[in-house]
């Protein structure tokens, strides 16, 4: 019993001297950006971790992802923070380009949390067209809609579409071709209803077959050609004419600029351009 007692008291005073050395110390500041460990006394310790950027005022690593409109936004941004081990995917379906800037390496991993992506938007003027593609609509909207995007077209001119618009006009003749007696002693008549179109205030502008256009899909991209078929039609029943266009397929236009695009990025990064979409997180 005495024995036991001895070492305790042998114990609390060898502490006591740790206490009275640690406390002689001159404190001293941690430096910021590491894990310290503070001796409390007693056998006590604790760890303090200034690793974060609220004690280094910088972030441990870059993340997120960075939203452009165009090619040159995205070359820009991409020479600023890529390198030779980053990937690039387009996404053909979504129409958009992601850089994933810390990609993994052959022989390491990286976050992946750091992305660049460029999401393609359809012009205003695209947007417009689209929006009358393939309807009918009464002589005044028609002319009211062309006056509005004089500056897409090129064929017929702007000015020539727009007096066409204006002072089309449409006759309706029909022409007795043949007969032919029924079984019961009826004759059935047929014959052929034309309409003809004309337009121009004397008549003398040609009613085009085809509209040609030069527009934009995407901000940024350059203009391309767009056919669209003129059409029109004289309801009867109302007296009404009715003008519009069916534009010859839109979403080859939208693939093509967006494989321009695709070629334009290939060409200025220094990795081949991915089929595809990078993984999630």
């Amino acid at each position: 019993m005495t024995y036991s007692t001895t070492l305790e008291a042998k114990a609390d005073g060898t502490q006591a001297v740790i206490d009275v050395a640690q406390a002689a110390v001159a404190p001293q500041a941690l430096e910021p950006g590491k894990v310290h460990v503070v001796a409390l006394g007693r056998g006590e310790f604790r760890q303090i971790d200034l690793t974060g950027p609220e004690h280094t005022g910088k972030p441990p690593r870059k993340t997120g992802t960075t939203v452009v409109r165009d090619v040159d936004s995205f070359m820009a941004y991409f020479d600023k923070h890529g390198n030779d081990d980053s990937e690039v995917y387009a996404d053909v379906e979504r129409r958009t380009i992601t850089a994933v800037l810390d990609a993994h390496t052959a022989k390491n991993a990286r976050w992946g949390s750091h992305r660049l992506e460029l999401r393609l938007r359809e012009t205003s003027a695209w947007r417009a067209w689209l929006s009358m593609d393939g309807q009918l609509v009464p002589q005044a909207a028609f002319a009211e809609f062309v006056e509005d995007n004089l500056v897409d077209l090129v064929e017929p001119t702007a000015a020539t579409m727009l007096e066409l618009a204006e002072s089309f006009e449409v006759t309706t003749s029909a022409e007795f071709q043949s007969s032919q007696r029924l079984d019961s002693g009826a004759r059935k008549f047929s014959y052929v209803e034309e309409q003809t179109g004309k337009a121009g205030h004397k008549g003398d502008i040609t009613i085009p077959a085809t509209l040609t256009l030069a527009l934009r899909p995407f901000e940024g991209s350059e203009p391309y050609k767009v056919i669209a078929r003129f059409k029109y039609r004289l309801d009867k029943a109302k007296g009404e004419l009715r003008l519009g266009f069916k534009i010859e397929r839109p979403a080859d236009t939208l693939t093509a600029a967006f494989e321009d695009i695709r070629t334009l990025i290939d060409s200025d990064v220094p990795m081949a351009v991915l089929n595809g979409a990078p993984a999630t997180r």
